[in-house]
């Protein structure tokens, strides 16, 4: 496996320590309650957001302006540049972190390295938009590589717990989504995107059932065969509301169960919601698992 990639002045030693990803939602209508986008402050609490999660032990910000929970509505790509390009821009200017933008589409993820972002987080694996390969490779900078068959037919909504796919069908579970994965490799390799520069996601809660979801958690290390470091994101997700029927707001504890599950089946990055709490978590599995300790 490749052993460390450097993001912006950060070096990441891949299999030393586990690394926390810090999600800020830059929509009003994300899963998980916690869109920034919902008052004329917005571009504040984009900022004091970014400062906490850096304070509470984050290594990367990863900034969202289009909810991918399970039947939400896509946005224009003028919508999500005015929300994404702004708070780039003010979280560039007080956290030296290295800042990620979650987009499928080339046109946001080029606007956004223009303000300030460092990497490339493509929900879609390369598949969705054909000039995004093309970008990535030409700026040089590394890309997020995540499995997706999310597909809106598939998508049920309850009340109180969210939305959830039913319904999707694999063949084997954890070789389709080393072949799919595979298919977006060559996508990046035509492309010019160096080995170095990729980072793999299965997709946690994209295209996948409950049961299908815990699986995967099960088996992160069966990734590991690809050679990449991957990230995992289970936080706070569908998967582990339906599994202890919880909503969204109650989920801390499942999150802390999957977090350290995924750590111990050899993640690499974990994309979260709450940094303070899954950091101690991190530390402690790491502890165990790694035998890293600040002793």
């Amino acid at each position: 496996m490749i052993s460390e990639m450097k993001i912006r002045s950060s070096i990441f030693q891949w299999g030393k320590q586990t690394y926390l990803m810090g999600i800020i939602n830059v929509t009003p209508d994300s899963f998980s309650g916690d869109g920034l986008l919902r008052n004329s402050a917005w571009i504040e609490h984009v900022v004091a957001q970014g400062v906490r999660f850096a304070e509470e032990g984050a290594h990367l910000l990863d900034v969202g302006g289009e909810s991918t929970r399970p039947g939400a509505k896509s946005v224009t790509t003028e919508q999500e540049l005015a929300r994404v390009i702004p708070a780039i821009e003010a979280l560039r200017r007080e956290v030296d972190l290295p800042i990620s933008v979650d987009t499928y589409k080339a046109e946001v993820a080029g606007a956004a390295l223009d303000a300030g972002a460092d990497l490339v987080n493509d929900v879609w694996g390369l598949r969705m938009d054909p000039m995004m390969a093309t970008l990535c490779a030409s700026r040089n900078v590394p890309i997020i590589l995540m499995h997706n068959r999310s597909t809106p037919r598939d998508a049920v909504q309850e009340a109180r717990l969210g939305g959830r796919y039913v319904g999707t069908e694999y063949n084997d579970l954890l070789q389709d989504i080393t072949h799919e994965l595979q298919y977006s490799f060559n996508l990046a390799k035509t492309a010019g995107i160096l080995d170095e520069q990729i980072i793999i996601d299965p997709g946690i809660g994209f295209g996948k059932t409950v049961a299908q979801n815990l699986i995967i958690l099960n088996n992160i290390n069966h990734f590991k065969s690809l050679g990449y470091p991957i990230l995992v994101g289970p936080s706070n997700k569908s998967f582990i509301g339906y599994t202890l029927n919880l909503p969204p707001d109650e989920r801390l504890e499942g999150t802390a169960a999957a977090v350290a599950i995924a750590i111990d089946r050899g993640a690499d990055i974990i994309r979260v919601h709450q940094v303070q709490a899954m950091s101690r978590v991190a530390s402690m599995t790491d502890a165990v698992v790694r035998g890293e300790t600040p002793y």
